[in-house]
């Protein structure tokens, strides 16, 4: 079933997403050369606690950290450890939740470590984090559920082929609905399939995490032996971008950006929905 949220749901939703936010901030400015991932996932706990949330990632089927670290050829569902050291030159994707008043946020970025890196990868991070945003700016009323796939494919598409050859869609993964829980109805692709639908129409009350994964070659991967960790399959570098998003009767809200999302969907002409907390 999918879960259709009241405005008072969404408001705690948005007290959620900020939490989000803040862990963002914090660790994106630690991700630098000589911190381990470990490092990262304990400067998350903190901020958490700080602001009196809870995890929603630590313990969910498992799962032994309270963030995702994924670095380099790792798509998504690292887990934070003492040996993975940041090297100048390489890319991680954090992915965060919080949970405030038993209400679920849920957001990632990609960020290059130190300075030597390798230029296409600045240039992957930007493709697949403005992917996600054409994707939210096709959230709207009256569309349906393929037309967030079908912007976010179609603007990868688009873009000039980096020196690797290609941009891979990471296939089988992607964003889903979130609210009571972190995971729920629907399933939402990151590109659109024969086999699919036009799917659900678009209503207000419908909270989704929108989630972009690129990689510099193959869109297929594999899970190594902790059952968590996702790789692609040729070795390629990736990116992960993601937001949780509130469809509302004025349009899409950013969950967990600070601004609601106003600056990013003002250039693709779209109007923020106004913050139920600001």
């Amino acid at each position: 079933m999918v879960e259709i949220k009241t405005p008072e749901q969404i408001a705690r939703m948005r007290a959620a997403g900020l939490v989000v936010a803040a862990i963002h901030e914090a660790t994106r400015a630690a991700a630098v050369p000589g911190v381990t991932t470990k490092d990262l996932d304990e400067i998350a706990a903190k901020v958490i606690a700080d602001h009196g949330a809870k995890p929603n990632f630590l313990g969910y089927g498992g799962f032994p950290a309270s963030i995702c670290t994924s670095v380099n050829d790792v798509v998504v569902h690292g887990i934070p450890d003492r040996v993975t050291v940041l090297k100048d030159g390489d890319i991680i994707a954090i992915d965060a939740g919080a949970i405030v008043d038993g209400w679920h946020g849920d957001a990632a970025f990609t960020t290059l470590v130190g300075t030597g890196h390798d230029p296409q990868l600045a240039e992957l991070s930007r493709v697949t984090e403005e992917s996600m945003w054409a994707g939210i700016a096709a959230f709207r009323k009256g569309n349906r559920l393929d037309d967030i796939s079908h912007a976010i494919e179609s603007y990868i598409r688009r873009q000039p082929r980096p020196a690797s050859g290609k941009y891979g869609i990471v296939e089988g993964y992607g964003g889903h609905g979130i609210g009571s829980a972190m995971h729920m109805d629907p399933h939402l692709l990151n590109y659109v399939t024969k086999k699919r639908g036009r799917g659900i129409r678009l209503v207000p009350g419908l909270c989704l995490a929108i989630e972009p994964m690129v990689t510099l070659g193959t869109p297929h991967t594999h899970v190594l032996e902790d059952e968590w960790t996702v790789k692609s399959d040729d070795g390629s570098w990736s990116a992960h971008w993601e937001h949780t998003v509130a469809l509302t009767e004025d349009g899409p809200l950013v969950l967990t950006a600070p601004d609601g999302g106003r600056a990013k969907l003002a250039e693709f002409g779209v109007t923020a929905a106004p913050d139920p907390l600001a």
